[in-house]
């Protein structure tokens, strides 16, 4: 078992600046998620940490000793690819075997019990061509997993497999590679698959990590409105409110109508903010109230579990609201009210997009 530490790493092609001062820990065992946008220098730092790039400042240590400058075979290190990276030549069981240096009996059963695991032994004598993309999937990853790796990465390896596959991997792989001992950075730019499958996320944008927490916690106490962004569908709703402190609680006038959103520590934050409400933290009624905003029903989208509903608040903010189906919501051109409890709402610092305050929300994804 070894743990894997990158320590204040940068790296820089010309002015372009994929990672800037990155530090993260991954103990044995433990699977973190790095999730950003394209471009934000996801793929750069596992091939930093694989030895294919060097950094330009900073440390990589793995089991307590720096790899920086090793040569890739000698960092203990497994990798699977988006494009699976198969041999063209060799059979899906050559493949698998490629990295091992034993011989003989022990890759064969190696070989055979990894196979086994991710249930493609029946075609581990067909050629890459010859297999699904659901296959090569399984055997890219079936060669990274079976040198038991010091070290795991995977780099989006779900990306280009189909919706199906993709689903069942989400379940399927966090149990599969709990059972090794492996730090696993398992690289997405699904949030919805970092949120399945790690035990942290590492939020990377613009080469910088934003924040490092549980799934739970980024989703229910996002450090940032960018990464509030970042997280959920239909999308968080944001409104610019310029909160004040009353009777022991922060309040808000949102399109007209008086908000209430949490208990006052203090004073009001200075400034004007950003008021964040996830979609499905919103109540629709026709019943008018002062802690109720005023909108009119623009269009209604049935999206499987949940009625998607697209509103127009009273000021011409436009909000959406994620309600189950069977929930009354009344019909495109209503007139309706919208309502959210205090503790579903977040404030985000409106010139640094910081989130104030650290106050608990009902439910998380």
């Amino acid at each position: 078992m070894a743990r894997l530490e990158i320590n204040a790493v940068s790296k820089a092609f010309g002015a372009a600046r994929p990672a800037d001062g990155l530090s993260l820990a991954v103990e044995p065992g433990e699977i973190v998620a790095v999730f950003g946008p394209s471009g934000s220098g996801k793929t750069v730092l596992l091939r930093m940490i694989a030895g294919m790039f060097e950094p330009d400042d900073g440390d990589i240590t793995i089991g307590g000793r720096s790899v920086v400058g090793a040569p890739p075979e000698r960092r203990g290190i497994g990798m699977a690819f988006q494009n699976f990276a198969l041999f063209p030549h060799m059979t899906a069981r050559d493949n698998i075997a490629s990295g091992l240096r034993a011989g003989g009996n022990e890759v064969a059963g190696r070989v055979a019990a990894i196979s086994k695991l991710l249930k493609i032994e029946h075609v581990l004598g067909h050629a890459p061509r010859e297999l699904s993309n659901g296959q090569k999937q399984r055997t890219a990853l079936a060669r990274a997993l079976i040198g038991n790796p010091d070290v795991l990465l995977l780099d989006d390896p779900l990306r280009n497999v189909d919706a199906k596959l993709r689903y069942e991997m989400r379940l399927e792989l966090p149990n599969l590679l709990r059972r090794g001992t492996a730090a696993v950075l398992y690289v997405t730019q699904d949030y919805r698959e970092a949120m399945a499958i790690a035990d942290r996320i590492a939020v990377l944008i613009d080469g910088r990590l934003a924040q490092v927490a549980t799934p739970a916690d980024i989703y229910a106490q996002p450090a940032s409105v960018a990464i509030a962004r970042l997280f959920g569908d239909p999308t968080i709703n944001l409104a610019e409110v310029s909160p004040v402190a009353e009777h022991g609680m922060l309040s808000a006038d949102v399109a007209g109508a008086r908000m209430r959103l949490e208990a006052a520590d203090g004073a009001a934050p200075a400034g004007p903010c950003w008021l964040g409400v996830r979609p499905e933290d919103i109540a629709i009624s026709s019943a008018s109230a002062d802690d109720a905003i005023p909108a009119r029903i623009l269009a209604i989208t049935p999206m499987h579990e949940k009625a998607v509903l697209l509103l127009r608040l009273a000021d011409g903010t436009e909000w959406l609201a994620a309600l189950p189906p069977d929930a009354p919501h009344g019909a495109a051109d209503d007139n309706v009210f919208v309502r959210f409890v205090p503790d579903a709402a977040m404030l985000f610092d409106r010139a640094s997009g910081l989130r104030i305050g650290a106050s608990h929300r009902l439910k998380a994804a």
